[in-house]
């Protein structure tokens, strides 16, 4: 049992209350998972500025990052997680803080995306992020009860292995083993022994042959057994995809200024505009898709 919020807004206006409405979103479902916390925010400039890359990490504590010797770089520590930016692709971001600080774990990057992962109450945890003053244009966050794997840092949500891609999972894929070993086979690496993990390997897998969102979240439909329910995202909007038995508990509110998906309707019930929502359960392994520019699917 685990707590999963997003919120994409479609409201420039709103952009600046991002962090504070996410905040109070995750903390509605605090209880669905005690375990650790992860957020994920799309647009917030303090941490990435404009022409700038950045890339989140676990590292040993005390990790000098002047080692990258990259020039104007932002380093800003919140917690187990260190967010880097500097003005360099996210790819000679993620090469540099590899060759430099190899005992280090990269656990987010792009060029709109700051991620935070770490163990601990999460009410505490948002603190530690300074949720509350994040801005932007969406967000995610995931409260862990961990069922799988060891509760860790790595372990924690959401997983991000693709370029301004982000995971989190409510439930358990039966069959990851298996498809561990298919993407291993296929030069995959992992970070943690989390079954999630495994299903963000597959989907940035599918969307790096050029598959679109829609489709790598079909074929999960069609490749993995067990109880889930998916949030995902990426530098163009969000996703989410229930089982077919659908279980697991989810669901979605829209209006003109934003869409918002939950765990728990209590973690919808403060923003703006509520009263007046769309609010709605995802039918079973329908993906529901929204982008920037609108509703795809």
């Amino acid at each position: 049992m685990c707590g999963i919020v997003g919120l994409h807004l479609r409201d420039p206006e709103l952009h600046p209350q991002l962090g504070r409405l996410l905040e109070t979103m995750l903390c509605q479902v605090v209880e669905r998972g005690p375990d650790s916390a992860g957020v994920a925010v799309y647009g917030d400039r303090r941490r990435c500025p404009e022409g700038h890359a950045a890339v989140s990490v676990l590292a040993p504590a005390g990790t000098d990052f002047g080692v990258l010797g990259l020039p104007d770089l932002l380093v800003t520590g919140a917690g187990d997680t260190t967010v880097l930016a500097a003005p360099v692709s996210p790819d000679a971001l993620v090469a540099a803080v590899r060759a430099a600080v190899p005992d280090a774990t990269v656990v987010g990057s792009g060029t709109d995306l700051a991620v935070y992962k770490g163990t601990g109450h999460p009410r505490e945890l948002a603190a530690t992020y300074d949720l509350a003053n994040a801005q932007g244009w969406q967000g995610l966050a995931h409260t862990r009860m961990a069922t799988e794997s060891a509760v860790t840092p790595e372990g924690c949500h959401p997983f991000s292995v693709g370029p301004d891609q982000c995971l989190v999972h409510n439930g358990s894929f039966a069959n990851h083993a298996t498809i561990r070993r298919e993407l291993v086979a296929a030069g995959h690496v992992f970070d943690s022994e989390n079954d999630s993990e495994v299903g963000a390997r597959f989907v940035a897998d599918r969307l790096a042959q050029g598959e679109d969102l829609d489709k790598a979240l079909r074929l999960v439909c069609e490749r993995f057994d067990g109880f889930y329910t998916l949030l995902v995202t990426s530098a163009d909007g969000f996703a989410v995809v229930r089982d077919a038995i659908a279980c697991k508990p989810a669901i979605i509110a829209e209006t003109d200024r934003w869409v918002a998906m939950a765990s728990e309707f209590r973690a919808l019930a403060d923003l703006p505009g509520i009263a007046d929502a769309r609010i709605y359960e995802p039918e079973p392994e329908r993906v529901y898709h929204w982008t920037r520019q609108g509703v795809t699917a």
